[in-house]
């Protein structure tokens, strides 16, 4: 269990997914460019399994912003896409069903 001040300590944000490609020698991850409204992050996701990095363009995510940046590769994580798997084990990123400016924070 975690306190409600606890939860309010996690930053996340509506995003747009404005570059992708492949990270050389990693098989399962791709890079991306979120735009978060105030700035762009980089983010490590794991999804070149199941998508190209041009299906992921333009699409509307939400990012934890305020995770320890990580190391995959030569690449820095700024950040996490929140999704969930389906049946197949594809990441299915959440998002949101109305228009929210890009950076509006969740709450």
């Amino acid at each position: 269990m975690v306190t409600i001040d606890e939860f309010f300590k996690i930053d996340l944000r509506v995003g747009r997914i404005v570059s992708a490609e492949n990270i050389p020698n990693k098989q399962k991850v791709l890079k991306v460019d979120v735009d978060i409204g105030s700035e762009s992050r980089v983010v490590v996701v794991g999804a070149a399994e199941f998508y190209s990095p041009n299906e992921l363009i333009g699409k509307i995510v939400i990012v934890c912003t305020n995770l320890e940046p990580r190391t995959i590769g030569n690449v820095t994580s700024n950040g996490m896409l929140l999704a969930v798997e389906n049946a197949n084990g594809k990441p299915i990123f959440l998002t949101i069903d109305d228009e929210a400016p890009i950076g509006s924070n969740i709450l």
